[in-house]
């Protein structure tokens, strides 16, 4: 009885779980383009440089450009900071 009980739990559990999904994003490109495609279903094409560029695509689709969240170059640089260090005499 045991068995049984824990094997329903089991199957339960995996199937109750959703699964695991790669990555959309491309953190090389900047403008990613969401396509809305038939049935609900979404598709996104992260390789666009501008949203102009992005735009040209998505002329008379069911799409929309987006900012890509995940781009890589758009890490911040550090400030640059001048100190002036007291000379010691």
């Amino acid at each position: 009885m045991r068995i049984l009980t824990l094997m329903i739990l089991t199957i339960a559990t995996v199937s109750g779980t959703s699964s695991a999904r790669a990555q959309t994003y491309d953190p090389n490109y900047p403008v990613c383009l969401k396509k809305i495609e038939m049935f609900g279903g979404e598709y996104i094409d992260c390789s666009y440089t501008s949203l102009p560029q992005c735009a040209q695509t998505a002329s008379g689709l069911p799409a929309q450009c987006l900012i890509n969240p995940f781009y890589a170059g758009a890490m911040e640089r550090p400030e640059r900071r001048d100190r002036r260090y007291r000379s010691i005499y």
